[in-house]
């Protein structure tokens, strides 16, 4: 009788935390992967604004004045799996065979990506195309994709600039934060050689080590089980697992020369993280680390440098005499 009420006790317990862990997987997909509002990015300590940014506030709203002063021409496309994506597409004011694919972060869209897109358009005569990633913006899409499935999506972007713009075209791809990471997964892939450059600015190494983070900073939970839980969900619902979205593997596969940026106060995707991906990178590589910028704050902390590193980087790899 008692052997009978200890298993009986130990099965019911077994059965409360499945309960609990499938309880709590659905939830963390609903907050991290399904498209949805991210309310909790907003109460995070770790995105609050520097000061030495907060004074920057009139340069982004001439950022945003340009923006809607454009007249961008709208780009659409169907991904390997069906999902409607769209973008913005600004071409250059002159003959140009170069063309920047830009990569905003997670729960964004590309219109706020507006100081990229104009340093690029405005300061090196670029033709500019911004994607609004899977589940963002105008884009189609119930789930985000951390990077991953976004790595095909951005290749079909590739094709796309070729088809339109020439063989000869002359590629870079720039990202910050999930942005970062969706070039970085990109360049593992076999890109045609018109792509020149990679500029990752604050991209985490890979969906499992930032939301294990996370997860250990805003709800002081250990990252077993639930990660590998809400993993497995993920892979059931969207198609894929988050050790599979790993920036830090693709980086090791790379061909093409890469820019690491990252801010040296940066608590929401920690600065070691860039250490990771620079060590581990294969083709040709260059860091550059900003002093006391935040996450997603390096250009604004200090435009002038940004601007110079980043030009004198990729102005190695495409050539100005084109087009």
């Amino acid at each position: 009788m008692k052997k009978k009420m200890i298993a009986g006790l130990a099965s019911s317990l077994l059965a409360l935390v499945v309960v609990v862990l499938c309880a709590g997987s659905f939830y963390f997909y609903h907050v991290a992967v399904a498209r949805a509002s991210k309310e909790f990015l907003s109460e995070s300590p770790d995105l609050k604004t520097s000061p030495e940014v907060e004074e920057s506030k009139e340069t982004t709203l001439a950022d945003d004045e340009w923006w809607n002063s454009q007249n961008f021409e709208r780009r659409d496309m169907d991904s390997e799996d069906g999902i409607h994506l769209k973008a913005y597409y600004l071409p250059a004011t002159g003959p140009s065979d170069k063309t920047v694919i830009i990569a905003h972060g997670y729960s964004g869209n590309a219109t706020q990506m507006s100081s990229y897109a104009r340093m690029y358009h405005e300061k090196w005569g670029y033709n500019v195309l911004l994607p609004d990633a899977r589940g963002h913006g105008e884009s189609g899409g119930g789930y985000i994709g951390f990077g991953w499935p976004e790595r095909k999506d951005y290749l079909k972007w590739i094709g796309r600039v070729l088809d339109e713009n020439g063989a000869d075209s002359q590629i870079v791809l720039h990202g910050v934060s999930m942005g970062g990471a969706t070039v970085m997964m990109t360049s593992g892939e076999d890109l045609p050689p018109n792509v020149k450059a990679v500029v990752e600015d604050c991209g985490y190494t890979s969906a499992k080590a930032e939301l294990s983070f996370q997860l250990r900073r805003m709800y002081r939970l250990p990252a077993f089980p639930i990660v590998e839980t809400t993993s497995l969900l993920t892979k059931l619902r969207a198609g894929y697992f988050f050790g599979e979205a790993s920036a830090l593997e693709q980086v090791k596969k790379s061909k093409t020369p890469t820019l690491f940026i990252h801010g040296a106060n940066d608590k929401f995707v920690p600065t070691e993280m860039v250490h990771e991906v620079y060590e581990s990178c294969a083709a040709e590589k260059e860091l550059y680390i900003v002093p006391k910028a935040g996450h997603g704050e390096a250009y604004r902390m200090d435009p002038e440098t940004y601007e110079k590193t980043v030009a004198g980087f990729i102005g190695r790899f495409v050539q100005s005499n084109h087009g």
